[in-house]
């Protein structure tokens, strides 16, 4: 079967890509091959694949992902007609991000990113309905913008003689010049990462099947925009770092607030997914590149389990994605249950889980950092919001009892997908620490103990805000009525889906109608092709008239002959 072979094609990739980073890492050995293949007027057309340590340890977690979800994805997806089609699709996504990984060359890049750009689309769309159509438009159209910004970059690159841009991060004179390249590099990586003001287009692509979003936009496609990020962090300016680091900020406070208002399981997790990636991109500042891929690594594996864990409650409610007509999932799914309560707690940074060493790691820095008081408090309040969802929605998820229809019938036997999530399970159990102990060399990190504990307060505040927010009578008796339009300002992204949406075609379609009205149906039409025609009307009317031979019209005009004769 076409799924199988790759499944167990991926997974030797994996484990082979995984020895090959851990040879490089120990040794510090990276390997870059050049395929010449033309020269034109001093400028040379390369392909280049660069190796080194990052380059196989991400490649390694993508094909064991990918291996995961197409073992998930021939249960999940056998009874569809196309089913091959849809393996093909996954297939050309992982070899489109194998391309944009092992790429240090800008145009072979943008190969791989036009096609992350074009399968997620295909992938969007995959249900053929209105509201696939709609989400798969505004996303092909928000990431468009950053495939134009890297062409841009690309054309620019013309002026140094090669698209490689390794080669001229040493070079101070070229810096300069280099800076526009690195910020529309940036602002690529914004629109693929979904930073504000791209966000809204993450939490609309959940509109493609549940094992597209745990591989593409939970763990591959939106960390892409990260990797490149990554890739040009020795150029980054102080400017720039305080610019990305206040862009990620908001957003990975606005995605935490909008979380606690959704009831949409995968739009939850599509929240959970941006606020990380707002939380990556807020390390930048830091200067940490190991610190970031550390994090990036471990959250690409249990938000994939996590969307496959939600897809596997999704097929058993019959498709149902509401929150609200679930509940006592512990007693009926209890190998999923346990799965999603690990995800969770990895993802709110509960000691000493997989997103503990990251997250816990990447606040200490901070607390060492020299930011002001205001960028360290809205971090960890975002953090804070991030436990505040989760426990939410487990408590949604697993408390009291079962809120579903009476005659719904929810059991869990072995199966393609329970196998598909136990592999990915182990990774995100033990996966964390041995990470810990090879990247990061473990170093000892003093603070007083009330930033030490700074991490652990939030958790524990945003826990018990997050059950109360389970409560129903707390709900019943709040007062957030009285506050609609603020409830509903944030529990939209502020707004983010209709500025992208409504109000760019809403003014584009009426000043465009203005246009056609005014100038095509109007002066243009009346002085143009109506009004030409009208007078080669009346012309051949006249010469018509004249090619008759009437007796009085010859009289009419020998007679002004004569006078003109006469004067």
């Amino acid at each position: 079967m076409l799924s199988l072979n790759f499944f167990v094609l991926f997974m030797l990739m994996s484990v082979g890509s995984f020895i090959s980073g851990l040879n490089y890492l120990i040794c510090s050995h990276s390997l870059m091959l050049e395929f010449p293949l033309l020269n034109c007027n001093s400028f040379s057309f390369v392909m280049v694949l660069y190796f080194d340590w990052m380059t196989f340890m991400f490649l390694s977690f993508v094909f064991l992902i990918s291996s995961s979800v197409l073992l998930y994805s021939m249960e999940y997806m056998h009874t569809d007609k196309s089913f091959n089609r849809f393996i093909l699709l996954v297939v050309m996504f992982v070899v489109s991000m194998m391309l944009v990984i092992v790429s240090p060359n800008l145009m072979s890049i943008l190969l791989g990113w036009d096609g992350l750009g074009l399968v997620s689309y295909c992938l969007v769309i995959y249900y053929q309905n209105e509201k696939s159509f709609n989400s798969g438009m505004l996303t092909i159209l928000s990431n468009r913008l950053g495939d134009v910004a890297l062409l841009m970059s690309i054309v620019w690159m013309l002026n140094f003689g090669s698209w490689s841009f390794f080669l001229y991060f040493s070079v101070s004179d070229m810096m300069i010049e280099m800076k526009a390249v690195i910020v529309l590099v940036i602002l690529a990586s914004f629109t693929k990462s979904a930073q504000i003001p791209f966000s809204s287009w993450l939490p609309a692509a959940m509109a493609a099947p549940t094992p597209v979003s745990s591989l593409v936009h939970s763990s591959t496609l939106v960390t892409a925009g990260v990797y490149l990020s990554m890739r040009f962090l020795g150029g980054l300016s102080y400017s720039t770092l305080m610019l990305i680091l206040y862009i990620s900020l908001i957003t990975m406070f606005m995605a935490g607030l909008g979380a606690n208002f959704e009831f949409d399981l995968k739009k939850i997790i599509a929240l959970s997914t941006l606020s990380q990636l707002g939380l990556m991109f807020s390390a930048f500042c830091l200067i940490e590149e190991s610190l970031i891929f550390f994090h990036l690594l471990t959250h690409a594996l249990f938000k994939a389990l996590l969307f496959m864990c939600a897809g596997f409650i999704i097929h058993s409610f019959m498709n149902c994605q509401d929150i609200r007509y679930m509940g006592g999932l512990i007693n009926h799914l209890p190998l999923t249950s346990s799965y999603f309560i690990i995800c969770s707690v990895a993802l709110c940074g509960v000691p000493f889980f997989s997103g503990f060493y990251s997250k816990d790691l990447i606040v200490e820095v901070y607390s060492m950092g020299f930011l002001n008081d205001f960028i360290y408090w809205v971090f960890l309040l975002s953090i804070g919001l991030t436990v505040m969802y989760s426990m939410r929605l487990v408590m949604y998820l697993m408390g009291e009892k079962l809120s579903t229809f009476p005659l719904n019938s929810i059991s869990e036997s072995w199966g393609c997908m329970l196998y598909g999530m136990s592999i990915l399970s182990l990774s995100v159990i033990f996966m964390g620490s041995i990470l810990f102990w090879v990247l990061m060399d473990p170093y000892f990190i003093m603070l007083p103990i009330f930033y030490k504990s700074m991490a652990l307060i939030f958790i524990l505040i945003g826990g018990l805000m997050g059950y109360s927010l389970f409560d129903y009578e707390y709900i019943y008796i709040s007062k957030s009525l009285n506050f609609l339009k603020v409830s509903l300002f944030t529990g939209s992204m502020w707004n983010l889906p209709l500025i992208s949406t409504i109000m760019f075609s809403k003014e584009i379609s009426n000043s465009s109608l203005l246009l056609v009205k005014t100038f095509d149906q109007g002066w243009f039409e009346f002085y143009g092709s109506w009004g030409l025609v009208k007078l080669i009307i009346s012309l051949s009317k006249f010469i018509q008239a004249l090619s008759l031979n009437l007796l009085i019209l010859f009289c009419f005009l020998f007679g002004i002959w004569l006078v003109y004769i006469i004067i």
